[in-house]
């Protein structure tokens, strides 16, 4: 006699809001280092996770809340790996970390923080990573107390940052110098838009 199947359903897990939440920001996390996140749909997502698009909608009200959930995500990676690398309160040891970061998820860095930027909520989000990567560079570099003052400074170092991402990114894509030579160019740089901009 043949064995009988077993045709019931598998069982989900359930998950707490938290955890889900959670769990469907992760799966458009790793979606991101495949496609641009205008290429990310709600149904993929929902598979992925094995609920229904109406479920998701129940952890994120809009399609656009949920994005705004991956980008922020990936921005708190971006900072998170900014501030670990600068536990020893060095310049050098941010940009390290910046520059790591880059060279590891070039491609799901592009595909969020360029490609997705027409928006102007996505800019927003973006404005508030760059502004908290000028604090975290303005809480290591060795600079006068009063050179916070100038009202060049954080528009400085926010110029500098478009430069240190053009130039990252141009080296992880295409290899051309050493992983030190891109660290001594932006070292020095970030070093003379400091010190300049503390006397303006």
């Amino acid at each position: 006699m043949e064995d009988s199947v077993d045709s019931r359903p598998t069982r989900r897990v359930r998950h707490n809001p938290d955890e889900r939440r959670r769990q469907l920001i992760g799966i458009g996390l790793e979606m991101l280092t495949r496609r641009p996140l205008h290429q990310i749909t709600i149904d993929e997502v929902a598979a992925s996770a094995g609920i229904s698009r109406s479920l998701l909608f129940h952890y994120f009200p809009t399609k656009r809340d949920y994005y705004a959930a991956v980008i922020r995500a990936a921005s708190k990676r971006l900072l998170r790996a900014a501030r670990q690398a600068g536990a020893a309160n060095t310049p050098e040891e941010v940009v390290d970390g910046y520059l790591s970061f880059i060279e590891r998820r070039h491609q799901p860095y592009v595909a969020l923080f360029q490609s997705s930027g027409s928006e102007d909520w996505v800019r927003e989000i973006l404005t508030e990573t760059r502004a908290a990567l000028v604090d975290q560079l303005l809480t290591v570099l060795d600079l006068p107390a009063d050179a916070t003052d100038s009202v060049l400074m954080r528009p400085a170092l926010g110029a500098w940052l478009s430069f240190a991402e053009e130039l990252a990114l141009q080296w992880a894509r295409t290899g051309v110098g050493t992983r030190s030579d891109i660290l001594a160019i932006l070292n020095a740089s970030l070093d003379v838009v400091a010190r300049t901009s503390s006397k303006l």
